[in-house]
């Protein structure tokens, strides 16, 4: 099977930003550093869509990572997020990244102008071949509008530095074709995705529920891999409403609500998303307290 080039378990964190809306870098350290030391994750992914990459400024994108780095880097993989819907763009913020240390780079499909395959597989292999950083793939259609199709995917896994994909197509199926027939680890990037991912070789989580869940992720991950599938799917069943309720609304508001109601505040979101309600708040740390999180 293929081995996972960033551990397996990974959480997309998200960005702290103060009262007056500027980044938390502070918190974003203590942060990280509870995802990492608390939570076992074995990477983070920093400026991702989790991190509210669309409203961060490239500097701001250069300081979390900075600060990041320097507060787990030695102990956990930190992947920057650095797709836009402009290849020139998305290299320019990928050199940064490779600059400054980060041990991967995750590129979304680009978005809004819906590229054609070829285009996609020419996107792809233009920002991988601007760094020495290995690549994930984030294949999101829901998201970008287009899938990144088999075929692309097979195409463009003969790059030695594209290496993994974040799958949120939600098509197992697909994936194992591709798994059974390229190297690319695949991570799934749905959380309740993860065990029916990993069924038909996939290698992990890039999660957003697991903010909460990781330890207990973690769990599910390695009861797997120990062949006690009994205990994987007791584990991931207990797990599946949180998996599920982050995403009941944006996952980044239920996260940084979640946060707040568990003690440690990482402030709003900036707009155009809205901080979730009281209604939403409730029903998440609901969900959380069934789990025993």
């Amino acid at each position: 099977m293929t081995q996972p080039p960033f551990g397996r378990l990974v959480t997309a964190m998200v960005t702290p930003f103060a009262a007056d809306g500027s980044l938390d870098l502070d918190t974003a350290a203590d942060l990280a550093t509870y995802l990492v030391d608390e939570q076992r994750n074995d990477a983070l992914v920093i400026n991702g869509t989790t991190g509210e990459s669309p409203t961060t400024t490239d500097d701001e994108k250069l300081q979390l990572l900075k600060v990041v780095i320097e507060a787990v880097g030695d102990r956990a993989q930190v992947i920057a997020g650095v797709g836009t819907f402009d290849t020139a763009h998305t290299i320019h913020l990928a050199q940064q990244a490779a600059e400054v240390g980060s041990d991967g780079l995750l590129v979304v499909t680009p978005y809004y102008s819906r590229p054609p395959q070829d285009a996609l597989a020419a996107h792809f292999v233009a920002v991988a071949d601007a760094t020495d950083v290995p690549v994930i793939l984030y294949d999101i259609p829901h998201r970008a509008g287009v899938p990144i199709e088999t075929e692309t995917l097979l195409k463009v896994a003969e790059h030695p530095r594209i290496v993994a994909v974040k799958d949120a197509k939600g098509l197992p199926v697909q994936s194992a074709l591709v798994m059974a027939n390229s190297n690319l680890a695949f991570y799934a990037g749905d959380d309740a995705m993860m065990l029916p991912l990993m069924a038909v070789g996939g290698v992990g989580v890039v999660g957003t529920s697991t903010h909460f869940s990781g330890a207990r992720t973690a769990e599910v991950i390695a009861a797997w891999l120990a062949g006690d599938t009994e205990r994987a799917l007791s584990l991931y069943r207990a797990l599946l409403g949180v998996y599920q309720g982050v995403f009941a609304t944006q996952g980044v508001m239920l996260v940084k609500a979640g946060l707040a109601a568990r003690g440690r505040d990482v402030g709003g979101v900036r707009a155009p998303l809205l901080n979730a309600s009281e209604a939403q708040t409730k029903a998440f740390v609901s969900l959380l307290d069934a789990a025993g999180l």
